[in-house]
């Protein structure tokens, strides 16, 4: 038994892909400008205040050195509140496409 190809162009057209794909991009674009300017923080923050930066804060530790440990900090933050954002948006919405793409089975163009 032979299937029909998915109707890709009719998926793309769909209203709902739209909204799905315009707040996907959305999401990812702020999260992906956020990690940037806190990734270049350290850095720039080096440069341009390094008293701050040479703060100790515990033995050898200083605020420098806890900056760019919070990096991996902020990482996992970013990629849990996506991951969140994904199971409770995208999914369903993904979900809610996938199921009516059985109906726009037909010619692929």
């Amino acid at each position: 038994m032979s299937q029909q190809p998915m109707n890709w162009v009719a998926i793309d057209a769909d209203p709902r892909f739209q909204a799905l794909h315009k707040r996907k991009t959305s999401v990812l674009w702020t999260l992906m400008v956020l990690s940037i300017v806190y990734y270049f923080l350290l850095p720039v923050g080096a440069a341009y205040t390094p008293d701050l930066f040479k703060i100790k804060v515990w033995g050898p530790v200083n605020v420098g050195i806890l900056f760019a440990l919070s990096e991996f900090i902020v990482a996992w933050g970013i990629a849990y509140y996506y991951a969140r954002t994904a199971n409770r948006v995208f999914d369903p919405m993904t979900a809610d496409i996938v199921k009516n793409a059985a109906g726009m089975k037909g010619r692929a163009a």
